[in-house]
């Protein structure tokens, strides 16, 4: 299996392989799923101070903060799939 990198955003990037979710941050369920996982230590601020525009729930139980738009964050993920089907044909 090859590995997929994502910029998420102030050059970090987060493996693409291991994404559950990406969601947006406003609702009360999201806003409780973070606090949760900084009471754990699970949470990855990378969002250098900015505000929290998209929220990456990993399978590993990480969630991951990022400046940027879930749809950027998506548009990012879907240029990199294609992009890897297009090197394999």
């Amino acid at each position: 299996m090859q590995i997929k990198l994502i910029n998420i955003g102030f050059g970090n990037i987060v493996s693409a392989n291991r994404i559950i979710a990406i969601v947006s941050p406003e609702s009360a369920p999201i806003k409780r799923v973070i606090t949760e996982a900084r009471d754990r230590g699970m949470l990855v601020d990378a969002t250098y101070g900015r505000r929290t525009r998209a929220v990456i729930i990993a399978d590993s139980g990480h969630v991951v903060l990022s400046a940027v738009q879930p749809e950027t964050v998506k548009h990012r993920l879907h240029t990199k799939e294609t992009a890897a089907a297009e090197d394999e044909e």
